[in-house]
């Protein structure tokens, strides 16, 4: 049953049906071919999206979605203008900032992406070329499933089970989330200072900062009140991405008085859009591990890399490396879908900690939406700004190889991830 889904995904894939098809027609070809109940496959999609964490997908959207039409995004931007005053790549500063603050209440890159597009290219294009804009604005919405609440860490908490907590993963990221938002500000520095941008930017003003602070600061509690309450226990990831709704809703109709009732539909629309795509492949991907199951896929898996080596460390590595190629080529909500319930159970068996495998695994995954040939946000760029995919590509690299390096330094030090978890009690 194995080798006829992987055929029969493979070919449609690459065929160019929609990954989530794929999966499905490859569940549907394996059962006939195994004599079991077709059937099978409805009760397990039901089963698979029939789950109280996966509302908060959606949820999170719904809030990225309603801080756009708010208005909510103007204010960052001038908050994080006046923190970052008259420099090279002032900017792209600005940019990274609001992405990082985007990042703690939209838990998703597309989203963010198009967010800091639409906000942000109009006044970047006035100093910069747009393919510098766009790996500019791609880096810093890439932080979006890094810092919590992140989408990815939902889906990645929900397919390993017990292992990790949503909470767990969440505090795992605020560390590398800020060193790699530091990390991509130093770059578009030197990269403004080595090119010549002008500086952009008024001086920096403390008056200033204060009156865009004030008025900021209710928009900044969003993500404390959010994020503070699922790390304290108070409510749950789905309770927390609920409320996240209601504070954007009252915060759009009766502080920036920017969004209107008439826009409550197109935001419930894109939403749904968007964390549909996420459900469907969760939903078609069910029964595909379900056949895997029933093949001992796991189990010879992990007796196979076992044999191959003893050395935890080593099987972090190569697990490393194929994440690499596979986020080259494959969704990233697919590839947890796909390969999670595979490799966690020999993490486990190789007495790694779950919650530094779990960020490594997500993070490595997040790192491919930004390598080619599928790098989803530089199309997103692309179709938001008509430059060429290849020039977006080439601006990038720097901040991509910072990420991978990122990577690697997580990897060597695990206490950059699991410190700040373990000393919550997570």
């Amino acid at each position: 049953m194995t080798w006829l889904v992987i055929i029969v995904f493979c070919v449609l894939a690459f065929a160019g049906m929609p990954l989530a098809f794929a999966l499905g027609f490859a569940s549907l070809a394996a059962l006939y071919a195994a004599d079991f109940e077709l059937v099978m496959l409805a009760q397990r999609m039901l089963h698979a999206v029939d789950n109280f964490p996966l509302m908060a997908i959606p949820l999170f959207m719904l809030a990225g979605e309603l801080m756009v039409k708010a208005g909510m995004m103007e204010r960052l931007v001038a908050f994080a203008n006046s923190l970052v005053g008259r420099v090279h790549g002032g900017l792209a500063h600005v940019t990274i900032i609001a992405g990082t603050i985007l990042a703690s209440v939209s838990g998703a890159a597309v989203a963010s992406a198009s967010a800091l597009g639409s906000a942000l290219v109009p006044a970047l294009r006035k100093h910069y070329p747009d393919s510098f804009n766009c790996a500019v604005i791609a880096s810093a919405a890439n932080l979006g499933p890094v810092i919590p609440p992140s989408n990815a860490m939902i889906v990645y908490a929900l397919m390993a089970g017990s292992s990790v907590s949503v909470g767990g993963l969440f505090m795992a990221g605020i560390v590398p989330g800020v060193l790699l938002a530091l990390g991509f500000i130093g770059i578009a520095s030197f990269i403004s200072w080595r090119r010549k941008y002008p500086p952009t930017g008024e001086a920096f003003n403390a008056r200033n900062a204060w009156v865009q602070f004030r008025k900021a600061h209710i928009i900044l509690f969003m993500p404390i009140i959010v994020v503070g309450g699922i790390i304290g226990g108070v409510f749950t990831a789905t309770e927390g991405a609920a409320i996240a709704v209601i504070y954007s809703g009252v915060v759009g109709l009766l502080v920036t008085r920017k969004l209107r009732l008439s826009d409550l539909p197109g935001c419930l629309f894109r939403a749904a859009v968007t964390a549909s795509m996420v459900g469907a492949l969760i939903a078609l991907a069910a029964t595909v591990t379900f056949l895997l199951t029933v093949d001992m896929v796991p189990q010879q898996l992990a007796d196979w890399v076992k044999s191959m080596t003893a050395d935890p460390m080593v099987f972090v590595l190569l697990t490393m490396l194929l994440l690499v190629v596979v986020g080259m080529f494959m969704e990233s909500n697919a590839a947890y879908i796909m390969l999670v319930p595979l490799f966690v159970p020999i993490a486990d068996a190789f007495g790694l900690d779950p919650l530094w495998f779990g960020f490594l695994f997500m993070f490595n995954l997040v790192i491919g939406m930004m390598t080619p040939p599928v790098g989803v946000l530089f199309f997103v760029m692309s179709g938001i700004t008509r430059v060429p995919m290849g020039a977006i590509i080439r601006e990038s690299m720097p901040f991509v190889i910072f990420q991978f390096g990122m990577l690697l330094l997580c990897v060597a030090f695990p206490s950059i991830v699991t410190a700040l978890p373990r000393a919550l009690g997570f």
